[in-house]
């Protein structure tokens, strides 16, 4: 096991695995903690497993469950991002498929997001302060009032320097930056929808990225997203709709790039002192509740 510095601002590092990327064998010294209650109901799995990158201490959950038999608007996302700050996570690294608008996002590249469009219907509560939480929870940070919170730096932009660097040092083709359309689901959007979304200014696609984000930095923890393109949605001429066997052999052929990133990332992560990003986002949630 690689020995590494990690700042004690680092406290754990999670990384919540989107379809094909939950495999605990990542993780050495690995140990299934079982949490099948939040306050918020139960996350993916009910568990949540911990183990060590590099010397790091990590928390990996498969967002879908392990059988991926959870479609994106019935998982609970607080439950999840709760389960990860309850085994002391002070960060969360990310990874979801996604389909590109954009003709140079190339099925196989790797987008580092920093914005979204929330498309989304049908989820449930999509924050932490709301009356529900404040009955069944005695974490104060969460249960005082409704928090307005700013959309600003919500994908972390020094993590994410920190990952584009990695990419870059991989050779891996990886676009700093970009717009995430989150649709509800499980549907694909249709080819009026997807021409819309590129007017919109939306770069990259997928399910599951709102109201994640949010959940996250309301928590505290410093979020980034590694999204993977593997498909062309279906605003292009000639490509036709996509196939979900096209989209999974593609996602296959590319799932080890993001794990090398992950497992390549950690210990830089850890090497770094946080403290400032974390009290700047722990006062960025304090200043907006009401």
């Amino acid at each position: 096991m690689a020995d590494t510095k990690v700042h004690s601002s680092v406290t754990r590092i999670g990384i919540i695995g989107g379809s094909g990327l939950d495999d605990p064998d990542i993780l050495q010294d690995q140990k299934v903690v079982q949490i099948e209650s939040t306050p918020f109901g139960r996350s993916s799995d009910g568990q949540v497993t911990t183990g060590v990158i590099s010397g790091v201490p990590c928390a990996l959950l498969a967002r879908h469950g392990k059988k991926h038999d959870l479609q994106p608007t019935n998982v609970n996302y607080r439950a999840n991002l709760y389960a990860l700050r309850q085994v002391g996570c002070s960060h969360v690294i990310v990874t979801t498929a996604c389909g590109s608008l954009r003709e140079e996002n190339k099925p196989g590249h790797l987008v580092l997001i920093d914005d979204f469009i929330d498309r989304t219907t049908k989820r449930p509560v999509a924050t932490f302060f709301d009356a529900k939480s404040a009955a069944e929870t005695d974490d104060e940070r969460i249960t005082r009032g409704v928090c307005h919170l700013p959309m600003i730096n919500i994908f972390n932009s020094r993590l994410r320097s920190i990952l584009h660097n990695t990419c870059k040092d991989l050779g891996y083709e990886c676009h700093n930056g970009g717009t995430m359309v989150t649709i509800e689901g499980p549907r694909f959007s249709t080819p009026a929808e997807s021409k819309m979304f590129r007017l919109w200014g939306g770069d990259v696609i997928n399910m599951s990225t709102v109201p994640e984000v949010v959940i996250a930095n309301e928590l505290g923890l410093i979020y980034a997203s590694i999204a993977m393109v593997t498909d062309y949605d279906c605003w292009r001429e000639g490509e036709g709709a996509p196939s979900i066997t096209d989209i999974l052999t593609t996602f296959k052929n590319n799932a080890h790039k993001a794990i090398e990133l992950i497992k390549t990332v950690i210990p830089k992560v850890a090497e770094q002192d946080w403290t400032h990003d974390i009290k700047e986002l722990k006062e960025r949630v304090n200043g907006n509740i009401m």
